[in-house]
């Protein structure tokens, strides 16, 4: 697919995909874009940016200003780089994300949620919070294997549940509009339609 970035991104993305650390999936990245494009997104926060590239891929796309929070060490060194290689204008901040949320007060007009998928429920207050009235929420992930919808294995029961509480959350928070699509394992789009 064409984001509209360098080709040195493209194939970082491509070797990404192909390791341990894989970056968001092509259909995601690119209703990423289409999201931010509807609603003209000029501010964005990631959760769980990994290596950066997705925050990059937004910012170079969009001309927008990205926050993006990572608790890994060492991927956060290679974002760090990586922001710098590619001049985009990404704020990284390394830490947990239950600490940075709540020190955070500007309104986002998208947040990317890909962070562990335990937490999205402990997480879906602040998002609230953060995210402006018709911005939008993307959840990555949220299917889980097929798991959130089946029956998981043993030792991940626990986690499908966490992501069944949070997807409940979504659904019944009327201040949302949250739709599903099928892309890698499972996107869900919540556009917030007023403030509660």
């Amino acid at each position: 697919m064409d984001f509209g970035i360098p080709s040195s991104l493209a194939a970082l993305r491509e070797a990404a995909r192909a390791g341990r650390d894989p970056t968001a999936a092509d259909e995601t990245l690119a209703l990423l874009l289409g999201e931010g494009r509807a609603i003209s997104a000029r501010r964005i926060l990631e959760i769980g940016a990994g290596e950066g590239l997705t925050s990059i891929s937004l910012s170079l796309s969009l001309g927008a200003e990205v926050v993006a929070i990572e608790r890994d060490r060492a991927r956060a060194a290679a974002a760090r780089e990586h922001i710098a290689a590619f001049g985009a204008s990404v704020e990284l901040i390394e830490g947990d994300a239950a600490d940075v949320l709540p020190a955070l007060d500007e309104k986002f007009d998208l947040i990317f949620l890909d962070g562990p998928k335990v937490q999205y429920r402990m997480y879906f207050p602040e998002c609230k919070r953060l995210l402006r009235e018709g911005g939008t929420l993307v959840s990555d992930d949220v299917l889980l294997y097929g798991w959130v919808r089946g029956e998981p294995p043993k030792k991940r029961r626990m986690l499908a549940e966490h992501i069944r509480e949070y997807l409940r959350l979504l659904e019944e928070d009327g201040a949302f509009e949250t739709e599903f699509y099928e892309y890698g394992e499972g996107v869900a789009v919540s556009r917030k339609i007023y403030e509660a």
